[in-house]
């Protein structure tokens, strides 16, 4: 994931560096880190340290502030719920069919969830067991509360917004014949990615890239013969 964020931050510095240019006239060097953006990334947990002082514990995938903001599992594999406030709490207690419990002193304001989050975890759990991924992602738009489905991978590309949003593309290959891609998430009404050819094999655009550098054939010739290329 660092990998994947440093490079997103390099593209908005560099973005950021052309605007600056066309203000200025000049250009500027960009340093973006792997070190600096995951530090960058721990957001809401280093916010709190900076102000607070205090040294988060391991919680795993749960919300440190937020109660119940974590997985959960379900009959047939996982779910997300992140329950943001009482009302959703309470709708979430109605659709698990305990009511009571978001009435309950300890459980009735999120920070009491958080004071007893091992025990109010552990009661939902219960709950949670007795129905489907997919029963409780219907009750959470049903009853209003957040809840999605913790997917693996043959699920995420059989969602039907993945679908709808055309997140596979078929690129037609010569050697191959039609390759499943993943596809671009930015969706551009004027200048819309293309999906024009397929991931490049070992080597096939070498001749072409040389004599777009300036090189002849017969330096081209060398370079194989010399084992360079």
């Amino acid at each position: 994931m660092v990998d994947i964020f440093t490079g997103l931050y390099a593209t908005s510095a560099i973005l950021a560096a052309l605007y600056a240019r066309t203000r200025t006239g000049k250009g500027q060097h960009i340093d973006v880190a792997l070190l600096d953006v995951q530090v960058a990334t721990l957001a809401n947990q280093a916010g709190n340290y900076l102000l607070g002082g205090q040294v988060p514990g391991r919680l795993g995938s749960a919300h440190p502030s937020i109660v119940p903001y974590q997985p959960f599992a379900c009959a047939d594999g996982y779910v997300m719920l992140a329950i943001g406030n009482d009302t959703q709490f309470a709708a979430l207690c109605a659709a698990a069919g305990c009511p009571q419990v978001a009435d309950d002193s300890r459980f009735s304001t999120n920070a009491q969830r958080v004071a007893h989050r091992d025990l109010l975890v552990g009661l939902l759990q219960e709950r949670l067991n007795t129905k489907t991924i997919d029963e409780w992602c219907a009750l959470g738009i049903e009853q209003g509360f957040p809840c999605g489905p913790i997917n693996t991978i043959d699920r995420v590309f059989d969602d039907p917004q993945v679908k709808a949003r055309t997140m596979r593309v078929d690129v037609p290959s010569g050697r191959y014949g039609a390759l499943p891609l993943v596809a671009s998430p930015m969706k551009m009404s004027g200048t819309p990615v293309t999906y024009t050819s397929p991931p490049p094999t070992l080597g096939e655009h070498t001749e072409q890239v040389l004599t777009e550098l300036g090189l002849n054939p017969q330096a081209i010739q060398a370079l194989r013969d010399g084992g360079v290329v």
